[in-house]
Formats: structure tokens, sequence, C-alpha cells
């Protein structure tokens, strides 16, 4: 029977079983040690009520293996329970297991936390309504911070202090903790809540050969593609167990379409350059003028008769009160990822009081994105940008609120635009960590490591096809304000037809015009660009036992140096314009085609499915544009591409450096006592770090002039947690801390602009801002009413004393930190500027509950007492107040940036030991990216989303389980907004529902 089980398994009808059915096991593990009651006292060997020391690994020679979704559960929940603070945590389900694929998409069902997607996958984090720079991340007990870059719209390359959860496997890690109150002994930086990632080691499994792999496949139906996800494990321990050695890998692709609709945001008449009035109308006087033409005749495009329809539609177009899209456009995005991670871990524990671990981690991914759009640019651009102003409105219907709701015109500029991006993330975090028990009271802790995250985006090119002065353009959004109805006069998929190269010919002598006279022409735009984040980090704590299992006495030293480095280069070739095609070449040489486009969307009719695009490939084999060199020719003819960076003044500002060293230390008392006769532990501590910045960036003076600022800053970071046993199963909580986050990487580069002639003025970012600060309350209490159950309740208070903005200050340069090399020789540095930069301004406060409901429904009948469910509810308000311009006092008082005032989560399970499967919803209400918006807008964000998960697994034996997972199931939309009264269309794209199905074993 043996060797017929393994026959069929390995046939091919058994893999075909497993593509379609994929279950996501949970094994009936060997029960958790029980632990003790709350509140009682434990043995010493075993205090259990105390958290285990940062990074420490168990002691015993043979832990438990957590397995299976009722497993991981009941150890998170006892996790949650024993700790002091304000903590939750999530268990990996089995070995190359964890609850979701994505470590973010875990996350979000810990109450408070919400996530923010790219290409459909979990990103980066919210916490509490404090963003993704307020979220402090540890691997292993080191501080690290992964970077990768996503689309312009998801915020590109990823230059800030926000943890990028999607460029690491989760198979590579065995738990997540999430502290949302702070403690001293945690090194300081988050105003949200410090995550720790933990891969495994080998002493966390059970003693000797262990092992564990999967294989499942992964399908998009969108992109129609099905890709392998690869997993695997392998421990040992030996000499006498006092020895082991671990390594894991996981190994994944990802091929999917992103599609949709975008407009990258909305403008008004009053800003938009102009449009082309009918004959005898202009902006400053709307019922007659003398002027007759509108651009040159060459174009082919002359203002509308003077009539009143043309003049209604004129005045209407051009009111300030209306908007219309900037660059209406469908398009594809087409991701491809791969991604490989590597874990390694040995431990030596040479005496019972002596254990060294030291671990490695790596990972890479590996991505190329291709963006292809059909676009009307003729409503981002006016003259002075490189466009005309020389559109006429045909007709025209706008709605109450502003919105544009319909519009013909002639005289549209089309273009199709694709962009071609490489990226790859590679991060390195060595960890060593040595426990030692110097006396039977006296232990220490010593970690060190570096955790560095390299993220290359070394291809970036943009090329265009244009088809200039196209008249009988329509856009209509009466029926849908995310799909409207387009409609192009003109075949887009014709090859060689109205889409086509228009580019600027060659002279062969004299000076060669820089485009077409009012005319855009077509492009080739190369953005290569990076960033690099190296953490270097040291700690050194004792914890002295000074009443045993009553009162520990910890103290400690940290050192951390970090440094951020980013760069990015531009083309510089006649503003980006490309050149005629040289003699011999085609347009049909030099394009393809995109197909099938929509499948996931309900598209209006006239909305094109194929349209021609440019092919990259030929037009950098033809024009040599990656050559970086300045060929011999005509100046700016073809081969006349090069890279500047310094040099550049769209690009300088991505060039900059920060250095930060941290040195601090900290007391601490953890405590157990009695308080009006009911259990009370706790800790009460102290810490303090002093943070030296030194931030560079390059000013436009000379071409671009390196300036380098340093600044020192103090903080002392009181805190204090509390928990006490009502009774066996009732806790009651508190916390309050003084906490702070560093400013944003971005703001601290002293790069920028000096004018020193006319009206003194000054750009730049400010090197000498002081941190973001906050004082914060919890108050929760805890119902562990049976056995996997808990009805919680938490209320928590921020007080942000500090915020940041962009404002606009009247200061001596002598105050601004920039070296006063920078002022011609007969300035003092007395001399008063108007200075743009972001500074410290009011904060404001932000309050918030969370509810969160666990339970197994063991009392139900028959199999319905196998189900069970998990609850958790957040709602979180802030009161920020924006200043609406550099200039004025007036404000916009609104929502933190990226705070979501509602959020839920809700999973229902199934689990018997042999099937088990879940279905979870996460919802996360509209939030705000932007305050105020860009082009006269008042804010600009993201609408609700609701995504919706399913696992199911089946053990077919005790080593070997079926799995199938669905993500996304709903094909949820990347849904961008710009403007509160309008809620006008920015992004609504969507990249199709996966599925997984394929095989778990252990051995």
């Amino acid at each position: 029977m043996k060797n017929d089980s393994k026959a069929f398994l390995l046939s091919p009808i058994a893999l075909a079983v497993l593509t379609i059915l994929n279950p996501a096991y949970a094994q009936q593990a060997t029960p958790p040690a029980t632990p003790p009651e709350a509140g009682t006292t434990p043995p010493a060997a075993a205090p259990a009520p105390k958290a285990a020391p940062e990074g420490k690994s168990p002691q015993s020679k043979e832990t438990v293996i957590v397995t299976g979704f009722r497993a991981s559960l009941e150890s998170a929940l006892n996790a949650k329970r024993d700790e002091m603070g304000i903590v939750d945590v999530i268990k990996a389900e089995d070995i190359t297991k964890f609850p979701d694929t994505n470590l973010a998409e875990s996350l979000q069902r810990i109450p408070g936390v919400v996530i923010d997607r790219d290409a459909g996958e979990g990103r980066n984090i919210t916490v509490r309504g404090l963003g993704l720079d307020f979220t402090r991340v540890r691997i292993n007990g080191i501080e690290a911070l992964a970077t990768t870059g996503g689309t312009d719209s998801s915020g590109g390359n990823n230059r800030s202090r926000g943890f990028d959860f999607n460029v690491f496997a989760s198979e590579l890690f065995s738990s997540i903790v999430v502290r949302k109150s702070a403690t001293a002994d945690v090194d300081e930086g988050s105003l949200g809540a410090t995550v720790d990632l933990q891969t495994t080691r080998p002493f966390d499994l059970k003693s000797g050969f262990t092992g564990g792999a999967s294989l499942l496949g992964r399908y998009n139906d969108l992109a129609k593609n099905t890709d392998p996800r690869i997993a695997f494990l392998l421990s040992n321990t030996f000499a006498d167990n006092t020895m082991g050695l671990l390594i894991s890998g996981a190994y994944s692709k990802r091929n999917l379409f992103e599609e949709g609709f975008s407009t990258v945001r909305w403008d008004n008449g009053a800003s938009s350059g102009g449009w082309c009035a009918p004959i005898g109308v202009t902006p400053a006087n709307p019922t007659t003028s003398t002027a007759t033409t509108c651009g040159p005749a060459a174009q082919g495009v002359a203002r509308l008769p003077n009539t009143p329809g043309n003049i209604a539609a004129y005045n209407t177009a051009s009111d300030p009160a209306n908007f219309h899209p900037r660059l209406p456009r469908y398009g594809r995005l087409t991701h491809e990822q791969e991604r490989t991670g590597i874990t390694g871990s040995f431990q030596w524990r040479p005496s019972t009081r002596t254990l060294v671990t030291v671990d490695m981690l790596y990972s890479k991914l590996d991505a190329t994105r291709q963006e292809d759009f059909l676009e009307a640019i003729s409503f981002s651009r006016t003259a002075a940008q490189g466009g005309k102003p020389q559109t006429s409105v045909v007709e025209t219907q706008y709605g109450p609120n502003g919105a544009l709701l319909y519009g013909v015109y002639n005289g549209v500029d089309i273009r199709a635009e694709s962009r071609f991006d490489k990226l790859t993330t590679t991060f390195t975090q060595p960890t060593i960590t040595w426990e030692q028990e110097l006396t039977d009271t006296l232990k220490m802790n010593v970690r060190g490591g570096r955790a560095k995250s390299k993220f290359d985006n070394p291809i970036q090119t943009t090329t265009t096809l244009d088809a200039l002065n196209v008249n009988g353009y329509a856009i209509d959004f009466r029926d849908s304000s995310t799909q409207p109805d387009i409609r192009y006069p003109f075949n887009p998929a014709q090859v060689g037809g109205a889409l086509t190269i228009v580019g600027v010919p060659l002279v062969a002598s004299g000076t060669q015009p820089a485009t077409i006279p009012n005319t855009t022409s077509s492009e080739i735009r190369i953005r290569p660009q990076g960033s690099t984040n190296t953490t270097d980090l040291f700690h050194l704590d004792l914890a002295w036992e000074a009443v045993p299992d009553k009162f520990t006495l910890k103290g400690g030293v940290d050192f951390k140096k970090y440094d951020f480095d980013t760069f990015e280069f531009r083309r510089v070739n006649q503003n980006d314009t490309i050149f005629a095609p040289p003699a011999g070449t085609t347009v049909a040489n030099l394009t393809t085609t995109l197909s099938g486009f929509g499948r996931s969307l309900s598209l209006p009719g006239n909305v094109p499915t194929t349209w021609v695009i440019p092919d990259l490939n030929a037009i950098a084999s033809t024009y040599n544009i990656y050559c970086n060199c300045l060929q011999s020719g005509p100046a700016g003819g073809p081969g006349d591409f090069t890279l500047s960076s310094i040099t550049n003044g769209n690009a300088r500002g991505n060039n900059r450096q920060v250095e930060e060293k941290d040195s601090g230390g900290f007391v601490m008392a953890d405590f157990w006592t009695d308080l009006v006769g009911k259990p009370l532990r706790g800790n009460v501590g102290l810490r303090y770090v002093q943070t030296k910045q030194s931030a560079t960036g390059y000013q436009a003076t000379g071409g671009g002039t390196a300036v380098t600022v340093d600044q020192t800053y103090d903080d002392w970071l009181p805190s204090l947690n509390l928990a006490m046993n009502l009774n066996r199963d009732l806790i009651l909580r508190f916390a309050a801390a003084k906490v702070m986050a560093r400013p944003q990487l971005g703001n601290l580069s002293p790069g920028g602009t000096i004018t020193t002639t006319g009206n003194l003025s000054i750009t730049v970012g400010n090197p000498l801002l002081e941190p973001f600060r906050a004082n914060t309350m919890d108050l929760g209490l805890e119902w562990y009413f049976g056995k996997n159950a808990l009805l919680a309740a938490g209320l928590f208070y921020k007080d942000i004393g500090t915020y940041i903005q962009q404002l606009r200050v009247n200061v001596p340069y002598n105050e601004t930190g920039l070296p006063i090399s920078l002022l011609p020789p007969n300035f003092t540095g007395t001399e008063v500027f108007q200075v743009t930069t972001p500074v410290n301004t009011k904060g404001g406060k932000l309050t918030g509950i969370e509810l969160q409901y666990m339970q197994p429904f063991t009392f139900l009948p028959s199999v319905l007492k196998y189900t069970g469910t998990i609850l958790n509810y957040t709602y979180v308000k802030s009161e920020i107040d924006y200043l609406i311009s550099p200039t004025g006092n007036a404000t916009i008082t609104d929502d933190l940036l990226n705070l979501s005032p509602k959020s839920w989560n809700a999973t229902l399970y199934y689990d018997d030991g042999r099937l088990s499967g879940r279905v979870s919803a996460a919802y996360r209400q509209r939030f705000l990216t932007r305050v105020p918006g860009q082009n006269n807008n008042d804010v600009e964000g993201k609408n609700s989303t609701i995504n919706i998960d399913a696992s199911v697994s089946y053990q077919v034996t005790p080593n070997i389980q079926l799995v199938l997972e669905g993500v996304n199931l709903t094909n949820e939309a990347n849904d961008q907004f710009i403007s509160n009264s309008r809620n006008s269309n920015v992004v609504y794209t969507v990249t199709g529902r996966e599925y997984m199905a394929g095989v778990r074993v252990k051995f």
C-alpha cells in the first residue's frame, strides 16, 4: 500500500489534482506547554509571566513545534497574555507556512494595522493612523530598513524611513511581534509601533533533524500566468544537542498585469494655460476680440466660430471653479517579479549558562515593470511647459461640484507612452547574539549586526509615439467616474498611422533646434536611480534579578550608525526630445502593439483594447540611447545622449545622503507584586539617546555645490507598562511613554537653490529639523474567557507635540545652517532671506479605540465545533492643522496623512486537524496622502477597500498536506482620488485574482 500511495502521489493525475486542490494544512500540534495561571508565582526556573528577554532563544534543549492554524493562534495568544506591554503576536502555522503569503497582509490582521499595496501586494503598513515613516522594523533584534521601487502613484523609489515588506518571502519567518507601547529596553524611533520579525532558529525546533518544503503554483486570472512558489527548511542539532544548524530558503515568481484608468491629478481652467477660444474671444475679454488665429496656421488648428454655443463651452471650461483631468489615459502595467530569500542560523550552547546564536538573512527582489498608456497630453501642459494652449473646446458639461462630465475637443495631442523599469533590491543582514548567565541572578545579552538594503533602478526609460492636433477627441464620465468612455477619431491600432514618431529634423549645419516650434515632439526619457540604507548596531544589557520572581533591574547601552545614500541621473538631450528616424528606418520598425486590454474592466464601447506602442528595444538600438556618450556629427544628433545628476536641476534633489549616529542607554525595572490584593506586573524605565546627524545635499550654485550640515539633539524617554490580573482571566493594562521619531529623510537635505539678486530667497530642505515627539497613553482590558478565546478593548491617545510642514519663513542667512561660502563676497550672513523649507510646526492629538474578539466555537454541535472566528475593529481620530499656503495663515484641519479613521478585519475558520480552511476580509476606510493637494485641489488620497482572501488545506498523511489559497478574490481596485468634494479619479487599476495550489511536506 505504501508503494501504491507513493506511486499515486507521483503520478500525473495526482499532480493535476495538486494544481486544483490546495488547502493550507493545520496539523494537530503537540499541545504547547500550558502556561501558569496569570498572576501566580511560577517556579524560579521558569517565571512564565516574565516576557522573554528581547531576542532570546528558549533555553530548553527541545521546544514545542507550532503547527496548524489553531496552534498558531494559541501560541500567539499565550505570548500576548504574558507580555507586560501592549503587544500583538503572529506565529507561523508550520515549517515554511506563515498565515499569509505576504508579511504586510499578515500584519493587517492585527488591530490598528492597515496596509498599502503596490502591484496588488502589501508593501507598507500604518499603525494606529501613523504612516510608514513612524514605524520601525527589527529583524532578529537588529533595526532594518528594506526599500524597493514601485509605480509613481504608489510612491516610486522608497526614499523614506518606511519598510517595504514585499522585499521578503513570508516563509522565511517564524513570528511577528508588534509592540504598540514603548519600553526603555527597546530602542527609540517610533510613534506608531516597533515590529519585530523573527526567523527560525534550530533550537526553536525539536531535537535532531527536522525538515520541510512546499511547492505551489500561483495563477493570476488577469495575466493568465502560472508561476512557481517554493520554500524549504532543514535543521539539525548535534554534539549532544549543544549545537544546531538551520538553513531555509524561498523562491517565487510573480507575473501580472495591472490595468485601468488614471489622470495624474485634476486641474482647473485658471491654471491650465488656457483653451483655444472661438474667434473674437479671449480669457481677458470673453465676448469680443480682434484676434483671429490660434497657434500657427501650419498646424491646421483655427479657433472655432464665434457662436453662442462655442462661447459658452469656452467660458465653462475656463471657469476656475471647474476641474478637468490633466492626463486622461487608459493603460496596462506589466509586472514581472522574482524573489529569492535565504536564512541561516547556527546556535551553540557550550553550557547551560551560555548561548551563542549567529543568524544570516539574504533576500533579493528582481523586477521589471512596463507601463503602456494611451493618453491625451494637451490638458496637462502650457506653452511654457513645452505644450500649447490651442486646444479648442467644442462641447463640455461639468457637474455641480465642478467635475468634468463630458467634453469634445479639437487640436488635442494624443500620445502612446511606454516606460520600462528594471528594479533590484538586495538585502543582507548578519547578526550575532551572545546570552550569558554570569551568576544565578545576573544575566548578560550582547547583540550586534549590520542590515544593508541596496535598491537599484539602472533602467528607467520612457519612449513615446505622438499624434498631433487631433480633432474630435471626446471623453465621457457620465456613466462612470472611474472608467470613462473615450473616443479617438483615428484607429490607435494602425501601425504607421496617426501615432508616429514626431522627431526633430536634423540639420546639416548651423544651430540644431531643440524641438519643433509650438509642438510637443516625441521623447526619450532616461532616469536611472537607486538608494542604499545601511544600519550597524551594537547592544549590551545586563539583568539583575535582585528579588527572585519579584524585582529585576536592567540596564544597557546601544550604538547605532545609520547611512542613507540616494542618487538619480537624467538624460541630457534637447529636453528629452527624440530626433527624426535615421534614413532607412520606418516607424513600423520602431513600434509594436499592445492587445487584449481590459479583460477585468467594464470598458465602455469606444475605449480601444489594442493600440500601437513604442518598441523600446528597437528604439534603444536605433538611437544607441544607453551609450552615455557624445558622438560626432551635428549637435544633438542620434547618439548624443548623456546622463547628469547634480548638474541637472530635475535630478539634483534626489542626490543626497544622511548619516546618523545614535548613542544611548537605558535603565529599567521589571516587577511582580500585588496591589489591593490583585497580582500586578510591569516595568518602568528611562531611555536616553543622543542623535548626531550629518546631511548632504546639492545647491544649484556652480552647477551643483555639495553642502553638508551637522545637527545634534538629545532625548530623555521615560516609559511605564502595567498589567493587573483582576481575576484569573481578566487583565487590565496601562502604558504611558514619551516617544520620538526622526524627521523624514527627504526633508533633511540642505540641497536646493539660493537667489542673491532682487528678492533674497532660498528653497531648501532643513537639516536642522527637530524630531517628531509625542506623549502616549494606552488603557486596555483583556478577557481570556476560554481556551484560545479573547475579548479585548483598548483606548490609545497620542499628543503629537511637533509636526513637519513645508513653510516660508524670513530668517537671517546665518541661522539657516548653510555655509556662508555659498553667498557672494559682499554678503555678511546677517541678510534676511525668504526661506521655503520644511519646519517644525504645531502637531495635534490622536485618539482611538481597538476592539478584538477571538473564539473557537467548541460549544457548537458536530463539525461546527471546529469552527471559530477572529474579529477586530479600530477607530482613530486626529486633528492636524495644515497650512494651505506658505505665505498665509489659512489652514485645513484634517486627518493625519495615511490615517484611515475606520478599519476592521474578520476571519472565519474551520480546523479539525485534518481539514482546515478560512476566509478573511480586511477593510480600510479612505485616507489622505497629501494636504493640500496639487493643482489647486484641497487633498489627495485613496478610497476605501475591502480585500478578501481564502485558504483551504487537507492533511493527506501526517507529513503531506495539500493546499489551495485565493488572494484578492473580489479583484479590489487601487482607487486613488483628488478633492474631498469631487472625489475625482487619479488612479483606478485592478491586478486580478490570484490562486495558489500545491503541496507541503515535512520530513
